[in-house]
């Protein structure tokens, strides 16, 4: 069995609080940047404020493969206003004032590759994040990164998938720490009617590998989704449903208190 994180992990101790009490987590997504930096660390205060137990801050990139419309479009926003990774690590230093909500930096190599991934993994340490996800870094190819991050108490996390192999989810499981990001399906993130039954098969595949706790995302928009992830699962991700929402409330004075709203809506 494998289950890595430091003793002083925030994620760590979320989740351990969550389990203590019996409760399912809620991690809410939304990109850096968009509508603007502001109101990005406006809605991390108020996403901990909400029940969150970590919160996902997208880093805005050109080619988000593995995102649908809806976030694609956020990224875009967010880069047209000239957003980039240093922006989004100032953004979470400002919201460290704030809340000590567990925040998990999710994106792409390529912005990572071209900041130096010493430096990255240093100055998110200093700016307060707790987590780093970076959906096209593989595991075979993640030692020198999980080192950089693992020197400064950093959570490395991974996503795992319904086509993951047995031998690519016991490569994750020794390396992971903080908890696994389970992908409800394959394909891109995107809101859904219904939850596919390969999300349950791939927790209790996790399960065998690690100890290390499961959130399950990638179209997960209602309550009752959230209820259903909460049956098999220690947390339920929502990202394009919440992003959707910032999209319709962009440009009113009430955006944060209405994506408040509807985050505090999906859970059960």
């Amino acid at each position: 069995m494998s289950g890595g994180g430091d003793s002083t992990s925030r994620i760590r101790d979320a989740f351990i609080r969550l389990r203590s009490e019996s409760r399912g987590g809620f991690i809410p997504f939304i990109t850096a940047g968009d509508p603007d930096l502001e109101t990005t660390r406006a809605l991390v205060v108020e996403l901990a404020r909400a029940g969150a137990t970590a919160v996902e801050l997208g880093v805005p990139f050109s080619d988000p493969v593995a995102d649908g419309p809806v976030i694609q479009r956020s990224s875009e926003r967010a880069l047209r206003r000239g957003v980039s990774l240093s922006d989004v690590l100032s953004v979470v230093a400002d919201a460290r004032r704030e809340t000590d909500v567990p925040v998990v930096l999710f994106g792409y190599f390529n912005p990572v590759l071209q900041f130096g991934v010493e430096r990255f993994a240093e100055e998110a340490a200093r700016a307060g994040a707790d987590g780093v996800l970076v959906t096209d870094l593989v595991p075979e190819e993640s030692a020198d990164f999980n080192a950089a991050l693992t020197r400064r108490g950093l959570d490395q996390i991974f996503l795992v998938a319904p086509t993951t192999s047995d031998v690519r989810l016991r490569s994750i499981a020794a390396r992971a720490s903080g908890f696994v990001y389970a992908v409800s399906r394959a394909g891109v993130t995107g809101a859904r009617t219904d939850l596919s039954s390969e999300a349950a098969r791939l927790v209790a595949r996790v399960r065998e590998v690690s100890e290390l706790p499961v959130a399950v995302g990638f179209g997960i928009s209602t309550p009752e989704h959230v209820s259903e992830v909460w049956t098999y699962a220690d947390a339920a991700v929502v990202g394009s449903a919440l992003v959707a929402e910032i999209e319709k409330h962009e440009g009113g004075a009430d955006l944060v208190a209405r994506v408040g709203e509807f985050a505090r809506s999906l859970l059960p």
